[in-house]
């Protein structure tokens, strides 16, 4: 099995012939989704949706209804390969693949919440979750989390917190283009300082990296 980080909040998981791509935004290479077999796309922001890497490729896209709304209009070809999943289904893209959660982090009171759900992959019995723009609790184990470390709805002591209550025993930072290079450090330094102890393996990846 095998996770390569990509920019921004997109992961690639490749296990015994399959390839899954989760969220390839703007901040995001093309070549992230080369080879896909299925990609994931949690909500419909730009920096985890954008139409011309699904355009791209001729893979299978999964998500929820929002965003499939969005394709439909943006990439009206690739509405042709759309599977809609719901909050809480267990569906197949290759590995098998729980939906989590169904709504956005809170990024002001006054905005309207949209909806977002995570995914656990499961590669061979190491299960991974990406839980996207939200902190929600995946409701199982699972080996390896990819947390969110910077963004403007949350704290870092939230990614603290959200990684020691999930406790998977590895954890991936993800969505790490808000912060400047120096302001990830400090979250490293804060994360660093909190999960380790706990027995949590924490690391940041560059783009393209191996985790």
């Amino acid at each position: 099995m095998r996770i390569t980080k990509f920019g921004h909040a997109c992961v690639r998981i490749e296990h015994d012939g399959t390839t899954v791509v989760l969220d390839p935004g703007v901040f995001t290479d093309p070549e992230a989704v080369d080879g896909a077999d299925a990609v994931l796309i949690t909500h419909e922001h730009p920096d985890h949706y954008l139409a011309s890497h699904l355009a791209a490729v001729a893979a299978p896209v999964f998500t929820i209804e929002a965003v499939a709304a969005r394709i439909r209009v943006d990439a009206p070809a690739v509405g042709e390969r759309l599977t809609v999943v719901a909050p809480g289904s267990s569906f197949d893209v290759g590995l098998p693949v729980r939906a989590v959660g169904e709504l956005h982090a809170v990024i002001h009171p006054e905005y309207p919440r949209i909806t977002n759900s995570g995914y656990v992959v499961d590669a061979g019995g190491t299960k991974v979750y990406h839980p996207g723009d939200a902190l929600t609790a995946p409701g199982e184990p699972v080996d390896v989390l990819c947390v969110p470390v910077s963004a403007p709805w949350m704290r870092v002591s939230e990614a603290i917190d959200f990684a020691r209550a999930v406790r998977a025993p590895r954890n991936l930072a993800i969505h790490d283009r808000v912060y400047s290079e120096a302001g990830l450090g400090i979250v490293d330094t804060h994360m660093g300082a909190f999960l380790p102890k706990e027995g949590l393996e924490y690391v940041r990846r560059a783009d393209g990296e191996d985790l």
